[in-house]
């Protein structure tokens, strides 16, 4: 009996989802530490760290990372919290300081909340006229 195969997915995709499994095992070859450091960043950092801020660069014991203006000032101050953990998830103290760069990290968003059914029906109970129709139209909102 033949083996089926997965069922193609041909949806278009990132390229970043496409070059990752082509170009980690070169980075990992060359340095592998900054390898894992850099595409590894979510588990590393832990997923508070990873919503406030992206990795650009490391080099030098320095890593460069991507964040709003107000997360560059908390990050400040949590610095070398975040730098035991990442030295401690690599293994090695690779990382000496922190450079926080003030643009938009590339973060992707948490997934959307599924969507519910249509509007509920409005109680029963509200009053006749213009106020009834008022509420039923608030409640409708409140409860989309």
């Amino acid at each position: 009996m033949p083996a089926l195969n997965a069922p193609r997915n041909y949806a278009p995709r990132g390229i970043a989802a496409l070059l990752a499994p082509v170009v980690r095992p070169a980075f990992r070859r060359r340095a592998p530490a900054a390898a894992t450091l850099l595409a590894d960043w979510e588990s590393l950092a832990g997923p508070e760290f990873a919503a406030r801020a992206a990795p650009l660069k490391f080099a030098a014991g320095t890593l460069t990372l991507a964040c709003a203006g107000p997360a560059a000032m908390e990050l400040q101050l949590v610095a070398p919290t975040l730098i035991a953990r990442l030295n401690l998830a690599l293994g090695q103290q690779m990382v000496e300081r922190l450079r926080f760069m003030r643009q938009s990290p590339k973060i992707l968003a948490p997934p959307a909340a599924p969507l519910r059914a249509g509007p509920k029906a409005p109680p029963q109970n509200l009053p006749e006229g213009p106020l009834g129709e008022a509420l039923a139209k608030l409640y409708e909102g409140v409860k989309r």
